[in-house]
């Protein structure tokens, strides 16, 4: 007789359904956001040896807390980092504590166990620290750009979705999913519906075109007019078309062009990324860091406060001080210059009006911040 154990638990899996539908339909969490919950569980399930939940005590958090300690990353097969081990027992807290409110499980599971997937304030500190995201520099995007080709269709689409990227900041998704249609080119505005667009959190997002040169929205409008007037697209078709693949002679798969079809992911943007990075010889930087670019540029060029929320705003930001926190960071090389730069400042060089710098970071609303 086997005496292996199952790989799941019918009960399990039939509670598990109804945590997913009550996230999805009555918390109205996103299916990323449920995909994550979901492997949080079964990570848990599967230390657990699938036992039934109603069977859940402090033991096996404390236990599954060591076990986490010591696990590795399956895609990195590095330690489990912090950040990793704190958005796992979260979840796992949340979920037996909806368990704990339903029949079959509220005599059964104490709300005082769930407490101990706790993890050490220490831990906490640092899997919240945020991590350091290198972002390439303005003078970096302007060295690739000009050594992308542009004579093909293909190689047009591509500098311009570089361009484009580097000029509105938007995330992958949301270019991926933008039409003709979206963008105002007299106002040079870009406009994110999110009834079309996938925009985080579906929001919608005016962005208009950032001050990062002329240069580069030329390559961009030239792109708009070509599929305009030339490819006569309509304004439903994509922005940025995917390849059209045909057959050669042998009957293997080619590329003929483009279509006006949209991308189904955004792995081809980000593979045009990493060939445009490498032609240039420079390290490979996700369109994401561009984010990090503009808002670094934004710290240096806007002139007041109202300047750099418009900035902020300008990246789907409502709050000023997400742009500071999480996309703001000097990188270390311009730290090093900044610092040098205090070390020789010349006796005459006026010093920061501090009743001024306060009053700029009141009016962004971040003074409380800056006070704690």
């Amino acid at each position: 007789m086997s005496t292996k154990k199952p790989a799941y638990n019918a009960q399990n899996e039939r509670i598990k359904r109804e945590y997913f539908s009550f996230l999805r339909e009555a918390d109205q969490k996103a299916e990323s956001s449920i995909n994550n919950i979901r492997m949080a569980i079964i990570r848990f399930e599967e230390y657990n040896r699938f036992k039934d939940f109603a069977d859940f005590h402090h033991e096996q958090a404390i236990a599954f807390k060591k076990h986490l300690v010591n696990s590795k990353a399956q895609r990195t097969d590095t330690q489990l980092s912090k950040a990793t081990m704190l958005s796992t027992t979260n979840a796992l807290k949340a979920f037996f504590r909806w368990l704990a409110t339903q029949q079959g499980y509220k005599a059964k599971i104490k709300p005082s166990d769930i407490s101990y997937f706790n993890l050490p304030e220490k831990d906490i500190r640092i899997a919240k620290t945020p991590a350091y995201k290198d972002a390439p520099t303005l003078e970096q995007v302007r060295a690739v750009l000009a050594t992308m080709p542009h004579a093909s269709i293909i190689e047009k689409r591509n500098r311009a979705l570089f361009a484009f990227t580097i000029l509105t900041g938007m995330r992958n998704s949301a270019i991926a999913s933008l039409k003709l249609k979206h963008i105002n080119l007299e106002k040079r505005l870009v406009m994110q519906n999110p009834n079309e667009v996938n925009t985080k959190f579906s929001k919608r997002i005016d962005t208009y075109f950032f001050a990062v040169g002329e240069d580069i929205i030329a390559i961009v409008l030239e792109w708009v007019n070509f599929l305009l007037k030339e490819e006569l697209y309509s304004l439903d078709a994509p922005v940025f078309p995917r390849n059209k693949m045909g057959h050669d002679s042998n009957q293997g798969f080619v590329c003929k062009g483009i279509e006006p079809l949209h991308w189904k992911t955004t792995s081809p943007i980000r593979a045009i990324f990493k060939k445009a990075f490498k032609n240039a010889g420079l390290p490979y930087f996700t369109p994401h860091t561009f984010r990090n670019t503009l808002a670094i540029h934004g710290e240096q060029v806007c002139i007041t406060a109202e300047h750099f929320k418009a900035w902020s705003q300008n990246l789907g930001h409502a709050n000023t001080l997400v742009t500071f926190n999480s996309y703001g960071t000097i990188g270390t090389h311009r730290q090093g210059e900044l610092m040098r730069e205090l070390a020789v400042k010349p006796d005459g060089a006026k010093s920061i009006n501090k009743e001024r710098f306060f009053a700029m970071l009141e009016k962004m609303g971040i003074v409380d911040e800056v006070g704690s």
